[in-house]
């Protein structure tokens, strides 16, 4: 029995194309469009988030030096309107802010000291694996994120540490805050290894002179973060102030432009409905020192924040997973 193969079961040969004379496929519409279009969009957004943000800060400007009567009728929302410096003169002539402002320097340069001392040293030293018992301290110092006895009780502690009407009322009460702790911990961990510690212990130095010489020098972006933030806070800081201080002398900037503020508006309101002119005036008076005030208040920290943002940069991203 022979076996025969049907010529057309054979399989043929099929055609090589090279794949330079491949066809293109015709780019789609995203393709053509997609990025254009994303960039487009993205840049409109930070477009109008800038301007959702320093807008406000510019009205507030252009309102301090303006006519009260042209700011309520809507006329001043891009340039100034009956330029006027009034509201400054009367602030500046005021020595209260002169005073407050003096204290708030005192208080923000020696709180910040305060807390930034005391939070890189108990940080690196919760960081160190051979310090005993520091799993049991940081679990009582994250305790007290969540409970805390209240104002009554933070009022009884510092009443009876004899601090009240004190410049310890204002800046040791939260000299340690908890998250600032951690962050620097985290920070310590990461960045300083163990090995650069032996090295340094093998040439004769002490956990005190290794701190110092290099572990500080080494955390430049974390210290600058550290200052800038607690600097804000006591820049901005006025309710330890108005509980624990009786002394008007020892008021911050920031608790005597909210007292002027309050009386500004008392004495508008407290005007006869017959003395229409007087009312005017202090309503006039008022609008001008309100947002005078805020320009005064916010400027000093406005100045300062573009010589620390490289630091800030940098810092940013301290106790994330390198």
């Amino acid at each position: 029995m022979s076996l025969t193969t049907n010529p057309r079961t054979i399989d043929k040969p099929t055609p090589t194309v090279s794949r330079g004379h491949l066809p293109r496929p015709r780019p789609t519409l995203r393709d053509r469009y997609g990025d254009r279009a994303f960039n487009i969009a993205a840049t409109a957004v930070l477009l109008l988030s800038i301007l959702a943000v320093v807008y406000p800060l510019y009205f507030i400007v252009i309102a301090s030096i303006s006519d009260p009567n042209a700011v309520y009728e809507g006329k001043v929302w891009l340039f100034p309107s009956g330029v006027t410096t009034e509201g400054y003169e009367r602030i500046f002539a005021d020595s209260r802010i002169w005073n407050g402002l003096s204290n708030t320097v005192m208080y923000t340069v020696l709180g910040t000291a305060i807390s930034v001392s005391t939070i890189l040293c108990g940080a690196y030293a919760l960081s160190r694996k051979d310090m005993p018992g520091r799993k049991i301290l940081m679990l009582l110092f994250v305790i007290t994120m969540f409970f805390d006895g209240g104002l009554i009780t933070k009022y009884l502690v510092v009443r009876d540490l004899g601090m009240l009407d004190t410049v310890w009322a204002v800046v040791l009460p939260g000299a340690v805050g908890v998250w600032n702790l951690i962050i620097a911990r985290s920070f310590f961990e990461h960045t300083i290894p163990n090995e650069l510690r032996e090295a340094a212990q093998m040439d004769g130095a002490t956990d005190f002179k290794f701190f110092f010489k290099m572990v500080l020098p080494l955390s430049k972006p974390l210290i600058m973060l550290m200052i800038m933030v607690h600097v804000v806070a006591h820049w901005n800081s006025f309710f330890d102030a108005l509980i624990f201080l009786n002394d008007d002398s020892k008021y911050p900037l920031q608790l005597v432009l909210r007292n002027i503020l309050i009386q500004s508006d008392v004495s508008s309101t407290g005007t006869t409905g017959g003395d229409i002119e007087s009312y005017a005036a202090a309503q006039r008076i008022a609008e001008l020192t309100k947002y005078a005030m805020i320009v005064v208040s916010s400027l000093p920290l406005m100045i300062a924040l573009p010589f620390m943002q490289k630091h800030f940069t940098k810092g940013a991203m301290i106790g994330a997973v390198k």
